[in-house]
């Protein structure tokens, strides 16, 4: 139990406000987003990420942002209320079973997923959702927590990617946390299916300009 609240602690530092001062999405998300592009963000939390991602994809471009919980989600909407970013991020709910994304299959050029996959209790479905998510040839980045991460468990991600037909693309190198991308290629073999879940308090919001 002691162990299990550390690591709820410690993934609530790492949500707003401390984690957008020790990281840069932006700094990272440059390299795989560009103006016009469709984004998906899986477990999109209070929206650092999925932000980052609507400033990059500009005015012609859309950031499509999951999580399961509804309290996460509402904060998002109420952040992008004033923001001028606000038409171009549609926040949604979603279900441990369903990504609640059916009528955008195949339509994303770039799919994000940070802290999302060490608590997932079935990766490879979730890989399975993506890769239904995803054009053909666009990428899948997954960043995962040098804290609890280990090296057992980014194997099993590795290895949940390749049964969706994702195959690794590479490492991009991060100071504070493990990395990798996959491209999308075949069929995936499995249903689509989603089960995951993010712990930890959700802190104080940011206001979003």
């Amino acid at each position: 139990m002691a162990s299990q609240d550390l690591t709820r602690w410690i993934d609530s530092l790492l949500m707003w406000p401390l984690r957008h001062i020790v990281e840069r999405p932006t700094t990272v998300l440059k390299h795989f987003v560009k103006p016009g592009m469709t984004a998906l963000e899986v477990g999109c939390g209070e929206g650092l990420h999925s932000i980052a991602m609507a400033r990059l994809v500009g005015s012609n471009g859309r950031v499509v942002s999951l999580d399961l919980q509804p309290e996460t989600i509402q904060t998002l909407e109420r952040r992008l209320a004033r923001s001028r970013l606000s038409p171009r991020i549609e926040p949604r709910l979603c279900t441990e079973q369903d990504l609640a994304i059916e009528d955008l299959e195949g339509q994303f050029d770039f799919v994000l997923a940070v802290y999302v996959l060490h608590h997932a209790s079935d990766p490879a479905r979730l890989m399975a959702n993506v890769h239904r998510a995803l054009k053909p040839g666009s990428l899948f980045l997954v960043i995962e927590p040098r804290h609890h991460a280990s090296a057992a468990e980014c194997r099993a991600i590795e290895s949940a990617a390749r049964r969706a037909c994702l195959t690794v693309a590479g490492y991009p190198k991060l100071q504070r946390d493990w990395a990798v991308t996959f491209v999308k290629s075949g069929p995936p073999d499995m249903m689509p299916n989603i089960s995951f879940q993010r712990t930890g308090p959700a802190a104080a919001a940011a206001p979003v300009r």
